[in-house]
């Protein structure tokens, strides 16, 4: 068993203990879900201490996809391709992970049970790209970038790859979606204006308005889980950096401020922070930092280099 509770200091007493029961080869889990269970107790929301970060790792010589927890211990090798395979996309539940491959010749979507560590599923093999799916927050349906008639165009598929509908026509390179909180919008990337920039679009009426203005370029939109923010990527300065900005629209805030690139900004499930790859002298690694450009941290350091993070959502049990 183990067991904690905190101290309410202005009011002199203490919170009522939370305990959980387990066997001693268990005290790491029951401890993170006693750090969980107790951030709860002081901020109303679940803490995060559970979660994994996906990511692709070139340490055996090939870019495969990996699974780490936030500490950077057990980590789990997910693809055994050989072969380049890039950006890694968790389903609403966390049971699932989906992934692009090279290893076949084409650009191909795939998708693996993290529950067993042998077989993998082809959603979409089509000609040329199938890159990235966004899950929608009801868990039926993803968008994903295809280009089958030669335009890199945006999808909605089912959950076995069967398409729904195009949602973008001819109109530039329209790639990296993501799925506003409530899943009636999207943030994606597109260079119909001449360059890279984000991009909201309503699902209902798929209306679009551009949403950024500033830097070079704009790339790798992550809506935030509170549905107030929208991180992405900007070249500026000749350097990448990452921004954020309402979703309704307005001024950006830089959030990242040192030397070298930072790029796939990813947000914890709490909102609160951010994880994504950062570029110095030649090496990448995966580094988080809090919402408002404090904190920034090196996640955890492993053989190789480490890009295209993603957070998982929390566990469910």
């Amino acid at each position: 068993m183990i067991e904690a509770s905190l101290l309410d200091t202005a009011a002199g007493k203490s919170l009522p203990a939370r305990q959980f029961h387990g066997l001693p080869s268990e005290q790491d889990e029951l401890a993170l879900r006693l750090v969980d269970a107790l951030v709860e107790d002081f901020t109303g929301e679940p803490g995060i201490s559970r979660t994994s970060i996906a990511f692709v790792s070139d340490g055996t010589g090939s870019k495969e996809v990996y699974l780490s927890d936030v500490l950077g211990r057990n980590v789990r090798q997910v693809t055994r391709h050989n072969h380049l395979c890039v950006s890694p996309r968790f389903t609403i539940d966390g049971r699932m992970l989906a992934y692009s491959s090279y290893h076949r010749g084409n650009q191909n979507l795939y998708i693996t049970d993290l529950s067993q560590n042998r077989v993998t599923k082809a959603i979409s093999r089509r000609e040329g790209m199938n890159l990235a799916p966004a899950f929608s927050p009801d868990g039926r349906t993803m968008i994903v970038t295809l280009s089958r008639d030669g335009s890199p165009d945006l999808y909605r598929m089912d959950m076995q790859g069967r398409i729904i509908d195009r949602l973008t026509q001819r109109s530039g390179i329209n790639v990296s979606p993501s799925f506003s909180p409530d899943g009636r919008q999207i943030a994606f990337v597109s260079d119909r204006s001449g360059k890279p920039q984000v991009y909201l679009m309503d699902l209902g009426s798929r209306r679009t308005r551009l949403l950024t203005l500033q830097g070079e370029e704009n790339v790798e939109p992550s809506w935030s889980p509170k549905g107030d923010k929208i991180v992405y990527t900007s070249l500026t300065a000749g350097h990448y950096h990452l921004f954020s900005i309402p979703a309704g629209g307005g001024s950006p805030t830089r959030i990242t401020s040192g030397y070298g690139d930072y790029e796939s900004p990813t947000w914890s499930p709490d909102g609160r922070q951010i994880a994504f790859s950062r570029k110095r002298n030649g090496q990448m690694e995966i580094c988080a930092i809090h919402a408002n450009g404090k904190g920034e941290r090196t996640l955890f350091r492993l053989q190789g280099n480490q890009s295209y993070p993603r957070w998982s959502p929390r566990r469910r049990n």
